[in-house]
C-alpha cells in the first residue's frame, strides 16, 4: 500500500545524557523547523531503529519524529546484568533527558509524547510527571496490562507469567527475554515494575515519588489512542483501563482493521512494517490540534 506523501528524511542524531550518567541518543526525522513533533517510545525489547519506517512516514506528512532507545538497548551504553539494574524510575529520567535535548535543539517544535506497548504506558507516566512539557499523548497498540482486563480463560496464565517473569529475573539478575521468547534482555527492575502494574492495575514504580493515580487524573492534554484489530496483547478492556486513568483528557480513540494493511492483519507488531495507516491518523490528529 504505497503512499505518495511518504518520503525519507535524513536522520538527525541527538546525544542525551541522564542525571546518573547513562548515555544514549535519539534518532530524529525532522522535516522542517517548527510545527509538531512526536517523541516515540518503543515496545519492550524493541530497538528504536525498528520504528524508522514509522518515523519516515510521519516526517513525510510534516510531523517531526524522534525515536528513543530504552535503557539497555540500541544506542544505550548500559546493558542489563546482575550488577546493572534499573526500573521505570530510570526510564522516566531518560525520557526527561530526551525532552530537554529536543527542546534545546528544536525549540520551535511542539512536542507530543507517545509510544507502542510498554512505550505507551511509560509515556503516560512521563506525561503525568510533567504535563507542561508535552502538547499531547499518542499511543498505538498499548494498554494497561492488568490481568483482569484480559479474557477470562487467559487470566490464570497471565498472572502466572507475571510471577514467573519476576522470579526468573531475580534468579538470573536480569530477564533473559531473548531466550524465553518474550521481550529482550530486560533489567529486573523493569520487569518488577511491569509485573506489578499487571497484577494491580495501577502504576506504583519503585523509586518514584509520584502518586500516579492522582497525577494521571489531573492530565488535561489531548490523547490519540489507536488499537489494532488483531492484537491479543492489548484487548479492548486493557486500553479502556489505561484511558480511564485520564478522566480529564480529551480522547480520540480508533481501532485499525486488518484490511488497511498490505498483509491484511492488524497485529501488535505487524503495523511496524506497514506504518502508513498509523502515520496518517497521527498526522491528521496532530493537524487538528493546531
Amino acid at each position: 500500500m504505497n503512499d505518495p506523501t511518504v518520503s525519507a528524511h535524513p536522520a538527525t542524531v541527538i546525544p542525551i545524557t541522564s542525571p546518573d550518567g547513562h548515555r544514549s541518543e535519539l534518532i530524529g526525522r525532522i522535516p522542517a523547523p517548527g510545527g509538531a513533533g512526536l517523541l516515540w517510545l518503543p515496545a519492550m525489547g524493541v530497538t528504536a531503529r525498528k520504528y524508522q519506517a514509522f518515523a519516515d512516514a510521519l516526517a513525510g506528512r510534516g510531523v517531526a519524529t524522534a525515536l528513543l532507545d530504552w535503557r539497555g538497548f540500541g544506542a544505550s551504553d548500559y546493558r542489563a546484568a546482575r550488577g546493572s539494574d534499573w526500573g521505570y524510575a530510570e526510564l522516566l529520567a531518560d525520557i526527561a533527558a530526551a525532552q530537554q535535548g529536543l527542546t534545546r535543539q528544536f525549540p520551535d517544535v511542539h512536542w507530543y509524547i507517545g509510544g507502542h506497548s510498554l512505550g505507551g504506558q511509560v509515556g503516560a507516566l512521563a506525561l503525568a510527571s510533567d504535563p507542561a512539557a508535552w502538547h499531547g499523548y499518542v499511543i498505538a497498540g498499548s494498554g494497561q496490562p492488568w490481568w483482569r482486563t484480559f479474557p477470562v480463560l487467559q487470566r490464570p496464565a497471565l498472572w502466572g507469567a507475571y510471577l514467573s517473569a519476576r522470579a526468573l529475573a531475580a534468579a538470573c539478575g536480569y530477564f533473559p527475554g531473548e531466550r524465553v521468547g518474550f521481550a529482550g534482555r530486560e533489567a529486573r527492575g523493569v520487569i518488577r515494575d511491569w509485573a506489578k502494574s499487571g497484577q494491580t492495575g495501577r502504576y506504583r514504580p519503585a523509586g518514584v515519588d509520584v502518586d500516579f493515580d492522582a497525577a494521571l487524573a489531573r492530565v488535561e492534554r489531548p490523547v490519540l489512542a489507536l488499537r489494532f484489530e488483531h492484537d491479543p496483547l492489548v484487548p479492548p478492556a486493557s486500553l479502556t483501563h489505561l484511558l480511564s486513568m485520564l478522566p480529564k483528557a480529551t480522547i480520540a480513540r480508533d481501532e485499525i482493521a486488518g484490511r488497511e494493511f498490505e498483509r491484511g492483519r492488524a497485529g501488535h507488531f505487524d503495523w511496524m512494517k506497514d506504518p502508513q495507516p498509523v502515520a496518517r491518523r497521527v498526522a491528521e490528529w496532530v493537524a487538528g490540534m493546531r
